[in-house]
C-alpha cells in the first residue's frame, strides 16, 4: 500500500497544476510612468489577458517537475544565478521556507519566461503590468487617490525578512489580484525601462539609462512607488534572482 500509495503521488507531482485563470484587460492610451516617447507621450496598450494571480511555488514546483532543465540542480548558470530557488528543501521540494501557495520568488527572468511558455503564455510588458496595477476595486486608474498611493507605498517598508503571504487577496476592479504589495513582479521588457526611445532627444547624456537622472524625465512622480519598481527592475539581469521578486504571465487575445 505504501509502495502504491509513493508510486500514485509521483504521478501526481508530474501533473502541471491548473493555471490560474486570466482575465481580459481593455488596454488604450496610458499615462505610464515611462513615457511612450522619452517625454510625455501616453502608451498605448493593445487588449490582452492577464494572470489573475502570482505564480506559486506549488505551480512551478509542478512545471520543474515536467521541465526538469529548470531544476536547481540542472539549470544552466547562465540562465540563473546561484540563489535560484535557494530557498527551496531540495531540487524539487518545496520544504518549510517555501509553502504552496506562496508566490514563487528566486526565479530568473528566463525561467518565468520559460514557464509561461508553458501556459501558451509570456510575461506581461511594463506598460500592461503598470496598467493592471493601477487598479484599485472600483476604479480602473486609482493613481490620483492619495490613499492608494499610500497602501502601495506601505508595502515597500517591509522587512523583505517577512515570509510572504500567500497569493488570493481582494480582487481589483478587473478581477486581478496582488499586483500590489506581495511581490515585485518580472516583466518581459524588464532592462529596458529606462533607456529612451531615441538617443538624439537625450543631448547625448544617455540620461534614461540610469535610475537618478531617468527618474527626472519620469511621468506621474508622486506615485513613486511605481517609480521604484521601474529603478529595482532596470538594475537587474536575466539572470537575477531575488528573495521577494515573482511573476505572472499575460496572454495576447
Amino acid at each position: 500500500m505504501k509502495r502504491l500509495a509513493a508510486m500514485l503521488a509521483g504521478l501526481l507531482l508530474a501533473i502541471p497544476a491548473a493555471a490560474t485563470d486570466y482575465v481580459a484587460l481593455p488596454g488604450g492610451d496610458f499615462a505610464s510612468v515611462v513615457p511612450a516617447d522619452g517625454k510625455a507621450a501616453l502608451a498605448h496598450i493593445a487588449p490582452f489577458r492577464l494572470r489573475t494571480e502570482p505564480v506559486t511555488n506549488a505551480e512551478f514546483q509542478a512545471f520543474v517537475a515536467t521541465h526538469p532543465q529548470w531544476r536547481r540542480d540542472r539549470v544552466a548558470p547562465v540562465f540563473a544565478d546561484s540563489n535560484y530557488l535557494a530557498h527551496w528543501s531540495g531540487a524539487d521540494t518545496l520544504g518549510t521556507g517555501a509553502l504552496p501557495q506562496q508566490p514563487i520568488t528566486r526565479v530568473s527572468w528566463f525561467a518565468a519566461q520559460a514557464y509561461c511558455e508553458s501556459e501558451h503564455a509570456r510575461l506581461p510588458t511594463w506598460y500592461e503590468w503598470e496598467y493592471a496595477a493601477a487598479a484599485d476595486a472600483t476604479r480602473a486608474d486609482a493613481r490620483n487617490d492619495p490613499a492608494w498611493r499610500e497602501r502601495v507605498l506601505a508595502w515597500y517598508g517591509r522587512p523583505s525578512t517577512t515570509p510572504l503571504p500567500s497569493v488570493g487577496g481582494a480582487p481589483d476592479v478587473h478581477g486581478v489580484r496582488d499586483l500590489n504589495g506581495l511581490v515585485w513582479e518580472w516583466v518581459d521588457d524588464f532592462n529596458a525601462l529606462l533607456v529612451g526611445s531615441d538617443s538624439r532627444d537625450q543631448d547625448g547624456a544617455d540620461k534614461l539609462k540610469f535610475c537618478g537622472a531617468g527618474a527626472l524625465s519620469l511621468q506621474e512622480k508622486e506615485n513613486y512607488a511605481t517609480l521604484m519598481r521601474v529603478a529595482m527592475l532596470s538594475s537587474l539581469k536575466a539572470s537575477d534572482t531575488t528573495v521577494n521578486l515573482g511573476f505572472r504571465c499575460a496572454r495576447s487575445p
